[in-house]
């Protein structure tokens, strides 16, 4: 590609086309989700190449429309693959890798005394801590109790690893010497 080189005849061009690439790139840059000042401005420079290479289009109406609509759809491509970055640490509410990692050891404790749980409880509290937050009806449907004896189930579960964790708190293992 040749460097652009202004001309007479791409002045003429570029002056000629100002409105209808400004009018195409406002009606088609809503649609491509991107602003119609950087889908102009895409438009001009693939013109400038153009103008740098081969000349201007013979057509050029013609080729403004089909480039906006190009660069349109290259915005919206590239805006499906690209992920935004989100992070501002000064709005960190999980407080860090110390937070979360104490933040994963209550779950994997949490876990581990429902695991302990007796009878059916294990099962039933394994359903109610489910990210798919299902209903007393489908929890009941997968144990295959009837719904009226969750709720009784439900309370003696709880208590039990009530107790249990309460129990674990209470009394954790000696480490080191002791007094």
């Amino acid at each position: 590609m040749t460097p652009y080189r202004e001309t007479a005849t791409s002045g003429h061009v570029v002056g000629a086309l100002q409105a209808l690439v400004s009018a195409e790139a406002t009606a088609e840059a809503p649609a491509a989700a991107i602003e119609a000042g950087d889908l102009e401005q895409a438009v001009w420079v693939r013109l400038l190449e153009q103008l740098g290479g081969d000349g201007p289009p013979p057509d050029a109406a013609r080729w403004v429309r089909t480039a906006v609509r190009a660069e349109a759809r290259r915005a919206r491509r590239t805006a499906s693959r690209e992920l935004r970055y989100r992070h501002d640490p000064s709005a960190d509410t999980t407080g860090g890798p110390e937070r979360a990692a104490l933040r994963n050891e209550r779950r994997r404790a949490l876990r581990a005394a429902v695991a302990r749980t007796p009878g059916n409880c294990p099962r039933l509290l394994t359903e109610m801590l489910s990210p798919h937050d299902p209903t007393y009806r489908e929890i009941a449907g997968t144990l295959g109790i009837s719904q009226g004896s969750l709720g009784p189930m439900r309370s003696r579960c709880l208590g039990c690893l009530r107790r249990m964790l309460a129990a674990e708190v209470a009394a954790p293992e000696h480490r080191g010497k002791e007094r």
